[in-house]
């Protein structure tokens, strides 16, 4: 005789189990072609877990164990697969609200795979919803400089903290039904491959990890001009928990690490994390996204403990714009240490990240795209983001249509109908080539003729890449972040400080990761983002 379902789950699941007996049941006469039928409402979480899109690279034998393991009872066994639909239909009724029925003029694309489904409704949809340059402004968004003897105080974060002993009581519950289902189907769910796979089957294998919130400089875009408010040491991550979360995170299948700040370089046992992060042999990347002020000074310490590729932020050319951004001085260090690491990097590790603005820098994008032609580095162009109080507005936003106008183009056009400034040093038109991206790129690739370097664009706001999503963050302070521009995080720092296991982490990033919303956060575009306003500064984020 079978052991009965634990207690702490018995009430909660076997009023989910059909009454009637075994043949009665109304969905006996469903077609087998309605079975087979790939599901597109987006509560049916569980059936998708039995579609062909749903695999990976299984985890370690950590999380084999993670699942409340039980029997049931013989009377409740479950004979052929109509049966099996029946009680997820019954399960599926107590995990999420019914969703009203689709419109006819969305009904031909319920047997579109859902990832599918939602490119093609959002593609659909750029003009009025991604176009930045058809939104509307809602204010200038414009930060000023507090008066002397009057400074403003740093705001309090307004991201949504979850608790994660809720998200864990909640993911063992769910877990312990779908292992209940996968028990009873002739298709065993592989749950180790599921930890890193969101609701929309995109499989999660690039970590992104903040080491601190302070940095040396203190860009206009990244934080606001009062400053953010940090938190005491004991309350970031430590090297161990770095340790802890990178192995946890690479046993669900993530190869490719960047560490991040505020300024990683502010942390002085970065050479001890990059050297523990790449002897895990299932890691192939390990990045730093730096300034570059003091990277010259660190660089072969950093490359002799595994440093592989190196992202150096720089927005301008010009000193004195270089001092006006920053609020520092520093670009004759950040030059030096762009030439020092393709030194001894190889070709294409190494990438200058700037975030474009109009009225700022858009004077200098030729200038930008020279320092590839006789340097292997490469230069990519990003569309400035709104995030908390950093003074996002349209009016200086520059599109990536625009960026490419500029670059290839002196004459005036529907994109650019005001003539323009794209060289400082005088240079004139660069003809360009497209590249081929790679699978989870966030960048498009070019490449002007006789250049050692390539020119990309981070395109987050016109044309947004989220449908490949492979990125999770963590914040210095240990919050998991699955998404760039939403404000939901858990807490794997005080989870792992008040004694969760590594399975019980499983769970957690596994549920924080079903929240994930398709695109941006969830908020629609970037005037959505803005007037959300419930994000971190990109400083405590992790750049």
């Amino acid at each position: 005789m079978r052991s009965p379902l634990p207690s702490s789950i018995t009430t909660k699941f076997a009023k989910y189990v059909p009454k009637q007996p075994l043949g009665s049941c109304a969905c006996r006469n469903v077609s087998e072609g309605a079975l087979a039928r790939r599901p597109s409402s987006k509560s049916d979480i569980h059936s998708r877990h039995f579609s062909s899109g749903c695999s990976g690279t299984a985890v370690s034998k950590n999380f084999s164990s993670m699942a409340p393991k039980f029997d049931v009872e013989k009377d409740i066994e479950i004979e052929n697969s109509t049966r099996l639909t029946t009680t997820r239909d019954h399960i599926n009724v107590r995990m999420h609200e019914t969703k009203a029925k689709a419109s006819a003029e969305n009904s031909s694309m319920k047997s579109m795979p859902r990832l599918e489904q939602l490119r093609k409704k959002l593609s659909s949809q750029d003009d009025k919803n991604v176009r930045i340059d058809s939104i509307k402004s809602v204010g200038d968004g414009s930060s000023k400089r507090s008066k002397r003897g009057n400074k403003k105080e740093p705001e309090p974060l307004k991201t949504s903290l979850i608790s994660w002993r809720e998200t864990l009581e909640r993911a063992k519950e769910e877990y312990a039904i779908e292992d209940y289902i996968s028990q009873h189907s002739s298709k065993r769910i592989e749950q180790e491959s599921l930890m890193l796979t969101d609701s929309f089957s995109r499989k999660h294998t690039y970590l992104r990890i903040s080491l601190g919130e302070r940095c040396n400089l203190r860009c206009l875009y990244c934080m606001p001009p009062e400053g953010v408010p940090l938190q005491s040491q004991d309350k970031l991550i430590n090297a161990d928990e770095v340790d802890r979360l990178v192995r946890l995170f690479t046993a669900g299948g993530v190869d490719k690490v960047r560490l991040t700040g505020g300024e990683p370089l502010l942390r002085k046992d970065l050479p001890q994390i990059i050297s523990s992060i790449a002897s895990q042999p299932e890691i192939t990347s390990v990045g730093i996204t730096t300034n570059g002020i003091t990277l010259s000074r660190h660089l072969q310490t950093l490359v002799d403990s595994g440093l592989t590729h190196a992202n150096i932020s720089l927005d301008t050319l010009n000193e004195s714009k270089f001092e006006e951004i920053t609020r520092r001085k520093g670009l004759t260090k950040v030059l030096k240490a762009i030439e020092d690491t393709c030194a001894v990097l190889p070709k294409g590790h190494v990438k200058i990240n700037c975030v474009v603005m109009k009225g700022f820098n858009d004077d200098e994008l030729r200038d930008f795209v020279n320092i590839s032609k006789d340097l292997p580095v490469d230069v990519r162009f990003i569309e400035w983001m709104p995030f908390n109080d950093n003074g996002w507005n349209k009016d200086r936003f520059l599109s990536y249509d625009s960026m490419m106008n500029r670059i290839i183009s002196d004459g005036v056009s529907e994109i650019e109908p005001e003539p323009y400034v794209s060289s400082l040093k005088g240079l004139g038109p660069i003809e360009l080539e497209r590249l081929v991206d790679g699978d989870h790129d966030t960048t498009k690739w070019w490449q002007a003729p006789d250049h050692e370097g390539r020119l990309g664009f981070i395109t987050s706001m016109t044309e947004h890449f989220c449908g490949t999503c492979n990125r999770m963050r963590i914040t210095a302070d240990g919050q998991l972040k699955v998404c760039l521009f939403g404000s939901s995080e858990v807490s794997l720092r005080d989870a792992m400080r008040e004694g969760a296991s590594d399975e019980d982490l499983g769970l957690i990033v596994r549920a924080a990761l079903q929240k994930k919303k398709f695109a941006l956060g969830g908020h629609g575009n970037a005037e959505g983002i803005k007037k959300a306003n419930n994000n971190r500064p990109m400083t405590l984020i992790g750049g």
